[in-house]
Parts: structure tokens; C-alpha cells; sequence
């Protein structure tokens, strides 16, 4: 499977992820830091202290002022981009994996072409988080991308505990999931340490819009529950109603806690929508 084409990668090249707070990383990156460093870009001034560089010392100042100031400028970081995962078996329906795992390429290749780093977190938890750094290990991000399978129930929660108690900068956390989890309010916490969070919400045609009607028995795709119903039309356009309510919701909590909310088609084209929609929600620039 080739998640991204190249010539998809190539229109994606000079994208970077967008940060809607001042995130400080360790290294020198492409983002706008909470220090003050070594840019071009004039920030503020400060009283000049024993020490201080005296090519700072802004000369126009002191002549009009008879003030020792000195001029800060701008840093730029590297941050951490840290994708969440769902790889539960609800994943399946629709093939919702195969469009999570272009989503998060995606996302990975501009981050890791602007200098920033990458981990992987899935839930169900499989082993220990992969770190990927450089533009140089997106091979290896692809690889591992593809190699991920669904199954298993959503342990959404402890997911959540889990990343929240990774030491690190806060940087950048992505959802990628159905969120079709009794416990998915969890996901707000993921603002808790200070991070970005962007929740890329999938749900297929089958999840939105099921063309089922009469006697049935429905199966859970996680815990392999049966249950027999009977649909008719009116129940069938509840449902509809009833999830596209949830879905606001989700949107509604999502903004709440200053979250990009991003509804994705399991159809569209993600370099497409990284170029236009995506960059007006904010989530690269």
C-alpha cells in the first residue's frame, strides 16, 4: 500500500504544522518559541546586565533616551508531534484504518520535514511508542504506518493516562480515531499538559448513513455482542439524527477546550485536504 503519492508529498513540502500556542521543543526548529534567541525577528527590549552582549545594545535608544537597553529577538524550536492512534476493530468498518494512516502520514511528513519530531502511540497499545526524527526517517514512519492492524476493543482512557504521563515538551497532539467509545470526553484531558490538540474524527458511510433496514442482527465489531432489532425507516433516520448530534457534540467539546475539531471524509484525498481545508482550520500553514 502507498499511503501518500510523491507528487502528493511534493505539493506538501513547504507546509508546517501550525501551533495556536507559543510551544518550546528542545532543538532548533521552524516554530516560534517561548525563548527569546537568534532570528532576524526584533521581539522585545530588556535593561542591558554586566555580561550582556554589547552588539545588542540598541544605539538609537541610549542617544535619545540615555536608557541601556538591549534587543531580544526571536527563537524558533523544533516541536514534538505526537500521533494517537485508533486501532481498534471498529476501525475496520469502512476501511476508516486505511485513511487514518494517510492522515497521519501526511502529518508526519510535514512535520518531519520542518525539522520537528514524531511518535506513534496506538490504542490498543502495541509496544513502546516509535520516535521518528528528520526528514530522513520518514521511511521509516511510512513503514511503520502500514504495518498497523485493527483490532481489539478502544481503551481510550487509558490511552489518554498513558500519553498524559510521558515526560516531554507539550508540542502537538493529533486524535486520529472513530471515537466511537462510551468514554470519548477523555479526549479533552489531552490539553491538560499544555499541548495542541487536533482531533481528525472518522466515521465511514456505514457509521453516518447504514442502509439496513428489516429484521437484523447486528454484531459489535470489538466485543462481538449480538443483538437482534428490527428497522424500520423512522428508526433508520433516527439513528441518522442521532449521530450527527454526537458528532456536534464532539465539535462542540473539541472547541471548547481549544481543540481543532476536523471531521475527515474516509473518501477524500489527504494531500487535498492538507492544502485547503485543513490549512484554513489551522492545522498546517
Amino acid at each position: 500500500m502507498t499511503l501518500l503519492e510523491p507528487e502528493v508529498l511534493a505539493r506538501l513540502e513547504n507546509l508546517q504544522l501550525q501551533t495556536r500556542t507559543r510551544l518550546a521543543g528542545k532543538f532548533g526548529g521552524d516554530h516560534r518559541s517561548l525563548r527569546y534567541g537568534n532570528t532576524v525577528d526584533f521581539a522585545d527590549f530588556r535593561e542591558y546586565h554586566p555580561g550582556d552582549d554589547y552588539r545588542r545594545i540598541d544605539y538609537h535608544v541610549l542617544a535619545r533616551l540615555d536608557q541601556l537597553l538591549i534587543k531580544l529577538y526571536e527563537a524558533n524550536d523544533e516541536i514534538v508531534l505526537r500521533l494517537l492512534i485508533d486501532t481498534s476493530a471498529s476501525m475496520n468498518v469502512g476501511d476508516k484504518l486505511t485513511q487514518a494512516k494517510k492522515v497521519a502520514a501526511g502529518l508526519g511528513f510535514v512535520a518531519l520535514t520542518a525539522h520537528d519530531t514524531v511518535s506513534v502511540h496506538t490504542f490498543p497499545q502495541r509496544g513502546r511508542a516509535p520516535r521518528f526524527t528528520g526528514r530522513a526517517a520518514v521511511p521509516a514512519l511510512f513503514s511503520y504506518l502500514e504495518s498497523l492492524t485493527a483490532e481489539g476493543p478502544t481503551p481510550f482512557t487509558a490511552a489518554a493516562a498513558q500519553l498524559l504521563s510521558r515526560s516531554g515538551p507539550p508540542g502537538i497532539t493529533a486524535v486520529i480515531s472513530d471515537i466511537l467509545t462510551p468514554d470519548w470526553e477523555v479526549l479533552t484531558h489531552l490539553r491538560a499538559r499544555g499541548s495542541d490538540l487536533v482531533v481528525m474524527h472518522l466515521l465511514a458511510e456505514e457509521d453516518t448513513n447504514p442502509e439496513l433496514l428489516g429484521d437484523l442482527e447486528l454484531i459489535h465489531p470489538e466485543g462481538k455482542e449480538r443483538l437482534p432489532v428490527s428497522l424500520t425507516p423512522d428508526q433508520l433516520a433516527q439513528y441518522v439524527a442521532r449521530i450527527e448530534s454526537w458528532r456536534q457534540q464532539v465539535a462542540d467539546k473539541s472547541h471548547g477546550v481549544g481543540a481543532v475539531y476536523v471531521p475527515v471524509d474516509i473518501g477524500a484525498d489527504v494531500g487535498e485536504l492538507l492544502m485547503t481545508s485543513w490549512r484554513t482550520a489551522g492545522v498546517v500553514r
